[in-house]
């Protein structure tokens, strides 16, 4: 009888895991089926945020009051989405690798609300054509407003502006942000010293973000 029941209890317990490796895959399956979906209705000229982890992207977050810290934006080249984006240096950047880099690979997605009728192909051809004027451009650390060097909102901001003729939104005046905190504090010493540009014309990612022109298709935040 022992013997039984201990049987019994061994093929319960192998009947349960496998039961839920099936389960496991299935939802894992399900997971990457459902996320291919979603990331192929991304269009160009999306724009796309995220969280990276480095004291920088936590001082710009502290310092816009927002959660995100990164942007880009996404083109579609030869059936892959990449999204382009102001790191070191300026480059394309496919879109799950991108994804990847994010904190808990979150991310939000949005779009011009009248993409159809503005982002015709010629306008995203001019877009692009603009964008690639700045690839391999070195990162711009210190966020002036010059095409030397280039930051991430600005690259999404100026593709707009050249390429469509869109301001998505105005821009900012650095000392127009949250700069008591003492991380930014700290990443202003050590990028300015004493000469803080506080009069630097500036793009954030929450200013793109929050633009009115704009709105959400996708966020798992």
């Amino acid at each position: 009888m022992k013997k039984i029941i201990i049987s019994f209890l061994i093929c319960l317990t192998v009947g349960i895991y496998i039961s839920g490796k099936i389960v496991s895959n299935n939802v894992t399956k399900n997971f990457k089926l459902l996320n291919e979906k979603v990331q192929s209705s991304f269009k160009d000229g999306d724009i796309i945020f995220q969280t990276s982890e480095s004291e920088q992207c936590e001082a710009v977050r502290i310092a816009t009051n927002s959660k995100f810290s990164h942007c880009g934006i996404i083109f579609i080249e030869n059936g892959q989405t990449y999204v382009y984006e102001a790191v070191q240096p300026v480059k394309m950047t496919l879109l799950s690798e991108w994804i990847r880099h994010g904190r808990e690979n979150r991310y939000v997605v949005k779009r011009l609300k009248n993409a159809d009728k503005v982002l015709t192909k010629s306008v995203l051809e001019k877009m692009k054509t603009y964008g690639k004027t700045m690839n391999n451009k070195n990162y711009d650390l210190y966020f002036e407003w010059s095409d030397e060097k280039i930051y991430c909102s600005e690259l999404v901001w100026k593709i707009y502006k050249e390429g469509a003729k869109i301001e998505l939104c105005k821009t900012k005046k650095l000392k127009d942000f949250n700069l008591k905190h003492p991380l930014v504090q700290e990443i202003m010493k050590q990028r300015y010293g004493t000469k803080v540009p506080y009069d630097e014309e500036v793009i954030a990612p929450s200013q793109l973000y929050d633009s009115e022109l704009v709105e959400t298709i996708f966020d798992n935040y």
